[in-house]
This record gives C-alpha cells, structure tokens and sequence, in this order.
C-alpha cells in the first residue's frame, strides 16, 4: 500500500513540474499564437505567374485556409480580424532536371513561386512580406506531366502552406 501511494506522489509531483514549466500558449504544430489573437482574413491569391494555371489561385487560397482552420484556433473572417494574409502566385515554372545522353529529359521540376504580405494587427512587428518557392520533382518517362500535374500542385501547396504558417505563426 505505501509503494502505490509513494508512486502516486511521485507521478502528481511530476505532472505538476510539467504543469509549472510550460510556456504560455502552445499547440502540438509549433504554433504560438497569442491567446489574444482570435480571427485571420485569408484573402483570394491571384495569379499572375508568366505560365498560369487556372485553377491554381483557387486551390492555392484555399490550402492555406485549410492550414490555418486545421491547426490553429483562428477563425476565419472577411474583415476587422486580428492577422491577415494577403499576396499573389508569381511563378509557374516547369524545367528539365535530368537528361539523358540523346538530350532529352527523364526528370523534370515543378516550382510554384509565392508572395505573400501577413499582417499582425496585434503585433505589427511580426507581419511579415516574403516570397516563398517550393518545387517537386518528377519524371515524364511514365506519364505526361498533365496527368501529373493536380497532384504535384497539391503537393507543393502543402509545402507552401507549412512554410507560411511557421513563418506567421511559429517564427520559423
């Protein structure tokens, strides 16, 4: 009986060592978002790539709602929000990787370029304007690019998306 109830101590005193040590406001992706800070507006990302894909502004805007509405506990407004994020998809660029000896490509490379302008109304100092690229490879021996392509720009969203939340919302 003394063992169990000395192990019970022992785990409470543990639990609230943990309890005690934890900083403010922290969530399971990295996030640190003030408790303060309770809507974002995500507006539409038009595309003005030289090579555009009419689809991409729409799919593109909308991953990084999802990102934001999945991993965080922001809601999504149109106006008066705390943060907002705003910007435009600047490149489009399909380029060969890899070529083989009769100069012609096996491997090529996707590159979705984005610019993006994130307000912090509640701490100006943290908003941000970058440009963020991502790309993904694949190879055009065992299937043309546009059977490839909805799947690759969806890949790529979802890199972009991580890279804008960390940078918005984790500091990364």
């Amino acid at each position: 009986m003394k063992y169990i109830l000395t192990k019970t101590i022992s785990l409470w005193i543990v639990v609230l060592l943990f309890l005690t040590q934890s900083c403010g406001v922290y969530s399971f992706s990295g996030a640190s978002i003030p408790e303060t800070m309770k809507t974002v507006s995500i507006k539409y990302f038009e595309n003005n790539a030289p090579l555009v894909v009419p689809y991409l502004s729409q799919q593109f805007t909308k991953a990084l709602e999802d990102r934001i509405r999945n991993q965080s506990r922001l809601i999504p407004k149109l106006s008066d929000t705390d943060a907002s994020f705003e910007g435009r998809i600047t490149g489009y660029n399909v380029s060969a990787t890899a070529v083989q000896g009769n100069t012609q490509s096996t491997t090529s490379r996707l590159t979705i370029t984005v610019n993006v302008k994130y307000q912090n109304s509640l701490k100006p100092e943290l908003s941000f304007e970058q440009s963020f690229s991502r790309f993904k490879d694949f190879s055009v021996v065992s299937s043309a690019f546009e059977q490839q392509e909805q799947s690759l720009i969806t890949d790529i969203n979802q890199q972009l998306t991580e890279d804008i939340f960390n940078r918005a919302f984790a500091n990364w």
